[in-house]
């Protein structure tokens, strides 16, 4: 698994060797505040961070880690989640962030489980996202419910969970739109499909996993606060670690959304979203600035 975070973290590595071309067994303050600046870390909570070290010029890696892993102890909620019928997650986030290829990825990952699948397509705004969403359903096997472009998105999050319910699938993944012609309309559309999901089958949502543009940084806070006001969050996925020397963006989105991260995307096959480890993640970027003592 260390493998996995090191190949999704290559270019936050690669701009911390640059900062800092040696390993070294101390690090001074000023050097570690430019590579937290550089990882996208926000400035307000490095000065957090700081705070909460020894006051000494330099520090070393078990002060500096037993902070960082402070801020990762959000725990994913299960307790919403049914021991009978299906566990439906409902997919949000932005046009772009990459949600479709992920609820494709995280149907494979069901898949390799020895779970039974099925997708629900109520992005109805966009053809295109439909068709995307039945593509992949084909390439990786999967059954998938969906209607015309502009058709009501409930209705199809109704359809899923009812065939799924009727087939005794063990996941339902819904996907819907990222934005409408305004975030009222958004936020409306969302809490009807939220409610319909309930009625469909009672606790239904059981997660509602928001998707978050890796490459986008700190920048994508904001989004992810919106989507929060508006249904409420249960766990986030980052996609495309791999293309950002910003991975310590997850400290801030974390930070403000007091949200466990459930996944990491980090690349392009069907394979590469894998399960979020806060240790492997702090260690992985301790490990490119400090020596290691083991053995």
């Amino acid at each position: 698994m260390f493998g996995f975070i090191k190949k999704g973290l290559s270019k936050t590595l690669g701009a911390i060797k640059e900062i800092l071309p040696e390993k070294v067994d101390k690090i001074e303050k000023t050097l570690l505040e430019e590579i937290l600046l550089e990882s996208d870390i926000p400035y307000e909570l490095i000065e957090e961070i700081f705070y909460y070290l020894p006051p000494s010029e330099k520090v070393n890696k078990e002060d500096i880690r037993r902070v960082l892993k402070a801020y990762f102890i959000y725990d994913t909620k299960n307790d919403n989640i049914p021991h009978a019928g299906p566990i439906v997650e409902l997919i949000l986030g932005v046009n772009g962030a990459g949600k479709t290829t992920t609820i494709a990825k995280l149907a494979h990952n069901y898949k390799k489980e020895g779970k039974t699948v099925l997708l629900g397509a109520a992005d109805t705004f966009r053809a295109a996202a439909i068709e995307q969403l039945k593509s992949w359903a084909d390439k990786i096997g999967v059954g998938i419910i969906y209607t015309q472009q502009g058709h009501d998105p409930s209705a199809v999050a109704y359809d899923t969970i009812s065939s799924a319910i009727a087939k005794k699938i063990d996941h339902v993944i819904i996907d819907t739109a990222g934005r409408l012609h305004n975030q009222v309309n958004l936020a409306n559309e969302l809490k009807k499909i939220v409610r319909i999901c309930d009625k469909a089958y009672e606790g239904a949502p059981h997660r509602k996993i928001l998707i978050l543009d890796g490459t986008q940084g700190t920048s994508s806070i904001n989004q992810a606060v919106a989507f929060n006001e508006m249904i409420g969050i249960d766990g986030i996925i980052i996609t495309k670690l791999d293309g950002t020397a910003k991975g310590g963006s997850l400290f801030g989105i974390v930070k403000a959304l007091e949200l466990p991260i459930l996944y990491v995307g980090i690349g392009e096959s069907r394979d590469d979203l894998i399960p979020f480890n806060a240790d492997e993640y702090v260690d992985t970027i301790l490990d490119s600035i400090f020596i290691s003592h083991n053995g």
